[in-house]
């Protein structure tokens, strides 16, 4: 898939001091969450980190959760089951559109 292809808030376009600006959380903690599996930033051919808008919105829902004093393999945990309930969710949706076409 080409970066073109991508959906707009998909595309890793802030460098991590931007990202660190938008989102008050600093560059070695940003670097720190990459490590640990929180996210995974696109990266140029350079390897320079490209943060999306969906990176800064997940990155939102990472300091919330640490605001409320969750740890770092509690957040993974959450923000694996929030995926997997979202891919459910999408996917039951769809699975009843094509029932009501039948």
């Amino acid at each position: 898939m080409t970066i073109d292809a991508l959906p707009r808030s998909c595309r890793g376009v802030y460098g991590i001091a931007v990202t660190s600006e938008l989102t008050g959380i600093g560059p070695q903690t940003l670097r720190l969450y990459e490590r640990r599996g929180l996210l995974t930033p696109a990266r140029t051919s350079g390897g320079t980190r490209r943060y999306s808008d969906d990176d800064l919105v997940r990155l939102a829902r990472i300091a919330q959760l640490m605001e409320d004093g969750v740890n770092v393999q509690g957040i993974q945990r959450i923000l694996a089951l929030e995926s997997e309930n979202a891919d459910l969710a999408s996917r039951l949706e769809g699975s009843e559109g094509g029932a009501a076409g039948e």
